[in-house]
């Protein structure tokens, strides 16, 4: 496709696409749950539950009101308190630290591997002695598994398993993905999945759920997101939140899990065109061996000098950027206050400066996406590349 051939408005994340596709089993499902008319937990959300249960192989999927709130209730169902402290990475969306400071306790910031951005295991013992050093007791590790790629879970559940701590995996950006033939749900002691409209298993609203192989688990995550209900709704035996999987983002989840297989193969091949397009000219993503991102994002790096142009020269030619994330959490207003790791965050630090994503969804069709990357290609044209380890 040539530079100055029109093309329709590209949209970062096309939901329209998706609903072309599924809109009338869609409409069905919405009206279905209007007209049953059980609006709080409807047999619909008992059938979602079970079927992401299935679907990524866990024993129990609880559905909570959005994602942010699953990572609370794992916290709350493992006792976080002030004095506690939860090892999670700078570098990842404000809710994976949020949940811990909602509940008075401590994240310790800890840096990124530079090449998957998720989580660097070897950071994990410097936290530790982070936690010790300020007299905070370490309870968990949460492990993001960033831009639709897990984190390395095998080092991870090592260091845990060592010193007996709690695994949550914040699958946000990651449920769909697998990790050396185990997918997003299976691994730790709970997994919270989003799903924000812009998530690759996304809903119409707010949506979230956790899934636990831990029957003791589920039975209390069931109880703590419905005010910490006993037998009963009126029979309140410890504190809780009000925090349900609403019966109409359970009804579209149902449409949307159905196809959800056949879209996560249409990210590889959108992701596989764009690696072969700018993989000479930009730092694209680095998918570890027997893994297999969901991409909810796809992120290459430019130099921090030429960011700012690099957007601006596609905005021009009406190919949508985002940068995710801007500042890490260390830098942000709010969270300035917390510990950090050693010495500081150098490579969540730069790569904040760096990163930049690309219109990615599984039916960016290829004309299209040719057009992306002739448009990146020519604004690339004398931009050095960023080499993993520089600066």
């Amino acid at each position: 496709m040539t530079m100055n051939m029109p093309v329709p408005p590209i949209e970062f994340i096309d939901l329209k696409a998706q609903r072309a596709r599924i809109g009338a089993r869609m409409e069905r499902a919405i009206m279905g749950a209007v007209e049953a008319g059980q609006y709080i937990l409807g047999p619909q959300v008992a059938e979602f539950e079970q079927k992401m249960a299935a679907f990524c192989g866990a024993k129990h999927v609880i559905g909570t009101a959005n994602g942010t709130d699953a990572l609370g209730i794992c916290l709350m169902a493992l006792g976080l308190r002030p004095g506690d402290a939860v090892i999670c990475p700078a570098f990842t969306f404000a809710a994976t630290a949020e949940a811990v400071a909602w509940l008075g306790a401590t994240p310790i910031f800890v840096d990124i591997d530079e090449a998957t951005y998720n989580m660097d295991p070897k950071a994990l013992a410097v936290a530790l002695d982070t936690a010790t050093r300020l007299g905070l007791k370490a309870k968990a590790v949460i492990a993001v598994d960033l831009f639709g790629q897990m984190a390395d879970y095998d080092a991870i559940e090592a260091f845990c398993a060592e010193h007996g701590l709690k695994l949550i995996c914040d699958s946000a950006q990651g449920f769909g993905a697998s990790y050396k033939g185990r997918r997003a749900g299976v691994i730790g002691d709970f997994t919270t999945a989003s799903f924000f409209p812009a998530k690759p298993l996304g809903c119409y609203g707010d949506g979230g759920a956790i899934a636990t192989n831990d029957d003791a688990s589920d039975a209390l995550i069931r109880s703590l997101r419905f005010h910490g209900k006993g037998d009963y709704k009126y029979d309140n035996v410890r504190i809780g939140m009000n925090s349900r999987l609403d019966t109409l983002q359970a009804a579209i989840l149902l449409e949307k899990l159905a196809v959800f297989e056949d879209e996560i193969a249409a990210r590889q091949v959108v992701a596989a065109r764009y690696d072969s397009g700018l993989a000479d000219m930009a730092l694209t993503p680095f998918i570890m061996p027997e893994c297999v991102s969901v991409w909810a994002q796809y992120t290459i790096r430019v130099p921090a000098a030429s960011r700012d142009a690099f957007q601006a020269a596609l905005k021009a030619k009406g190919v949508p950027t985002t940068v995710y994330y801007p500042k890490p959490l260390n830098e942000q207003t709010a969270y300035k206050r917390f510990p950090v790791a050693g010495n500081g965050l150098p490579v969540s630090e730069r790569v904040a400066k760096e990163v930049v994503s690309l219109p990615m969804h599984p039916y960016l069709d290829e004309a299209t996406q040719a057009y992306i990357i002739a448009a990146a290609r020519e604004a690339l044209a004398d931009v050095p590349k960023v080499k993993l380890g520089q600066g």
